[in-house]
């Protein structure tokens, strides 16, 4: 069975949906595995909120509450966004770990309404550049890398703590460059190392 909200460390994380705006070749579901630090997450449908929210528990007795699962999360934005105001009501944190994509998949800035119940984003940035980036991360919509760079742009006028993240040891992944992207965005940047989940 299929896990809609799983822990690791002292997060809890909420497995919102199974679908995707990239493919990226370095996931573990595009490598014949759908699990992660051993728990089965892959989706039948997409869950509502009314099916995850009871599962949450006593939202403060984690650091944070985390929309991460087996696809991206912004795609399935109303059960998202009624799940993280349930849990600022409740005194929790919230974050959305994103491909950044969001905005480019709904058409319009969804910035404003995460930043009215999502106090973090960890946001991929994956490459410097979009051939590097369209090679690993396969991309289905077309615009994406730019698409992700506006996000990464904007996000910070909304969310008070944005990080954004690229993976070491991808081929032609120029780490010391995605550093300065995000300097320049001004948010925080976060190295990543292959196969290192979590």
């Amino acid at each position: 069975m299929s896990q809609l909200v799983y822990d690791i460390r002292n997060s809890r994380y909420i497995n919102l949906t199974g679908r995707c705006t990239l493919r990226c070749q370095f996931c573990p579901k595009h490598n014949g595995s759908t699990e992660v630090h051993q728990y089965q997450l892959k989706l039948d449908k997409q869950p509502t909120a009314e099916e995850i929210i009871p599962l949450l528990g006593t939202v403060t007795d984690f650091d944070e509450i985390v929309f991460c699962g087996y696809g991206e999360p912004t795609l399935n934005l109303a059960p998202l966004l009624a799940i993280a105001r349930h849990v600022k009501a409740q005194g929790g944190n919230t974050r959305i770990n994103t491909d950044g994509l969001g905005n480019l998949f709904h058409r319009r800035n969804i910035l404003p309404e995460l930043g009215e119940c999502i106090d973090s984003l960890s946001i991929s940035l994956n490459a410097q550049d979009q051939a590097t980036y369209e090679r690993h991360c396969q991309p289905k919509l077309k615009g994406s890398y730019d698409a992700v760079r506006e996000f990464i742009r904007l996000a910070p006028s909304y969310i008070d703590s944005v990080s954004v993240s690229a993976i070491d040891g991808l081929e032609g992944v120029d780490i010391a460059a995605c550093q300065r992207i995000c300097d320049d965005a001004g948010v925080e940047f976060k190295h990543r190392h292959l196969d290192v989940v979590g």
